[in-house]
């Protein structure tokens, strides 16, 4: 057989996925299925909600909120679709190509959310500490440039991972011990010293990942800090309301994503349980915690339902 271009004999890779018990197959194909169908439903509903709203889609934070409930839709379908089909098949073989493109945009999406959530947390910081400047600081050109910048930090993220993966050889055997394509299970199949593409690849995603958590937590303590004489009034109450919820969504994001790419690849049951939390899990808590959290944003759901119910009336 003639060599792939990029110097592999493989042409596809076994997935081991997550189990190989038939029933417990079908029990998880239920569970991911209402997880994915929540997903796509709850962004959906914030990226409309926010859409039709003009005080919402003026305000920045709503503005990125719908940008995020839009890269989560989009996070959940790189896996989801996939993995439901290999639960109700026999086999669960992915194509290199395929493989690839899952590997990017997995990054490329992560990537992007994780600076979009930076971006959150920094629109959050001059929203409190520096209201008097708010308005001129997060103009809507401005906002566009920043979430423009996210994306193409994502973007650049992406391709680096995947012009290191690309670049390695991959002979067999070809299971990966996951239900996708992630870097640290497809470096281990080359059939090549990969420690030093490892190192590279735990600085790039490892790294972001830890900087851009720590820059959170920073800026929400300096949050806190300015919020702890506004406990108080309604002002207070309701924008620690609000950082309650990004830091529970940050929480959700970073700390499964540094526990897996902050230390040198290896395969582990905690890692699978890791990827199931950033792939599946928290795109569907995300729209949960900010609806549940925020009275504008439900408030701004019960107009758009009764315009959809009464559209004369409005």
């Amino acid at each position: 057989m003639q060599e792939l271009m990029n110097g592999s004999a493989v042409s596809q890779f076994t997935l081991l996925g997550l189990s190989h018990s038939r029933p417990l197959q079908l029990l998880l194909f239920g569970l991911v299925l209402t997880c994915y169908a929540a997903s796509l439903l709850g962004n959906l509903l914030i990226v409309v909600t926010v859409w039709v709203d003009p005080r919402l889609l003026q305000s920045p934070m709503y503005f990125f909120l719908a940008n995020l409930s839009l890269i989560d839709m989009a996070l959940g379908s790189v896996a989801a679709p996939k993995m439901l089909g290999d639960l109700l098949s026999e086999g669960s073989t992915i194509s290199y190509g395929g493989c690839m493109a899952q590997l990017f945009f997995l990054h490329f999406l992560g990537g992007s959310e994780m600076f979009l959530l930076t971006l959150m947390a920094y629109d959050r910081y001059v929203a409190i500490c520096h209201p008097l400047i708010y308005a001129e600081t997060m103009r809507r050109h401005r906002c566009l440039g920043l979430l423009a910048t996210c994306w193409a930090g994502g973007l650049l993220h992406s391709a680096t991972q995947l012009v290191l993966v690309v670049r390695l050889p991959f002979c067999g055997p070809s299971k990966l011990d996951n239900f996708y394509c992630d870097v640290p299970q497809v470096v281990k199949l080359a059939c090549t010293d990969a420690y030093v593409v490892e190192i590279l690849m735990v600085s790039n995603s490892g790294l972001i990942s830890l900087v851009c958590f720590l820059v959170l937590l920073g800026s929400y303590g300096v949050i806190l800090v300015t919020l702890r004489g506004r406990f108080g009034d309604g002002g207070g109450g309701k924008a620690l309301s609000t950082c309650s919820a990004h830091l529970m969504v940050v929480s959700l994001i970073f700390v499964p994503c540094v526990f897996v790419y902050l230390r040198p690849f290896s395969s582990s049951r905690m890692d699978k349980i890791a990827s199931i939390f950033y792939t599946i899990i928290t795109p569907v808590l995300n729209p949960i915690i900010y609806t549940l959290r925020n009275r504008e944003v439900k408030e701004a759901m019960k107009r758009l339902r009764h315009g959809l119910w009464f559209p004369c009336w409005t």
